[in-house]
């Protein structure tokens, strides 16, 4: 008589980790440097050139903006693998297995839907209105070579045998559709939902946490300005 095998779940096999996929914001990452370079520059220079309580108030500020600035700049990412969607933004760290996330919407903004119905914006992954303009347009200028392509094929086609050629020209470039960059990456984030959002590595519990080691910094400049505001 033989007896089912059953495995242990210590004896199931792992689901490799698979490495992430990061998207970050290019221009919130230079426009954060440049940022934080001048108020870094401004803040030293009244540090140690300052007289009375200018140095300070100098440091205060520091204090208080060099962590907002990190945060809304440098700080914001998303990172993506076949287990889970984690979403850093400038005061939180969101972590969504694939199989408790209901959708990606995007608007004016870039979402991620929980199952629960709870909302979580992506501020890694901007929309941009304008580079959608443009891809827009290169559609539209597309479309328009296509069929123009299309109808040259087809008005020297009778006569030289090439009609093929324009038709195939008009499809290539339909078939070829631009996007924005951050639609192409909310495309890329669907896929892997779509993918893993079933599997047994992807379920688990949306976890979230604060991040104090923005806050708690951001918190004390804003305090020590205050009493030197009062007290001045």
């Amino acid at each position: 008589m033989t007896t089912p095998d059953h495995q242990s779940p210590a004896s199931r096999p792992v689901v490799p980790a698979t490495r992430d996929r990061i998207y970050r914001s290019p221009m919130g990452l230079v426009g954060g440097v440049l940022v934080l370079a001048l108020v870094i520059w401004l803040g030293c220079d009244a540090l140690f050139r300052g007289h009375g309580r200018v140095p300070w108030l100098a440091l205060a500020v520091m204090i208080l903006v060099v962590p907002l600035v990190t945060a809304f700049t440098l700080r914001p990412a998303v990172f993506a693998n076949q287990e889970r969607l984690r979403v850093r933004n400038p005061f939180r760290v969101i972590v969504l297995p694939w199989g408790e996330l209901a959708t990606l919407r995007s608007g004016y903004s870039n979402e991620a839907l929980a199952t629960s119905g709870t909302k979580f914006q992506l501020w890694a992954i901007p929309v941009s209105l304008r580079a959608r303009k443009r891809a827009a347009n290169k559609r539209a200028k597309a479309a328009a070579q296509a069929a123009r392509g299309a109808q040259g094929g087809n008005r020297f086609g009778g006569v030289f045998g090439g009609g093929g050629a324009g038709a195939f020209g008009a499809a290539e470039a339909v078939d070829a559709p631009v996007r924005a960059e951050t639609d192409k990456i909310m495309d890329d984030l669907r896929d892997l939902h779509e993918r893993h959002g079933e599997a047994e590595h992807a379920q688990g519990e949306i976890t979230t946490r604060w991040s104090y080691e923005i806050l708690i910094p951001a918190l004390a400049g804003a305090v020590l300005l205050a009493i030197l505001l009062i007290t001045g």
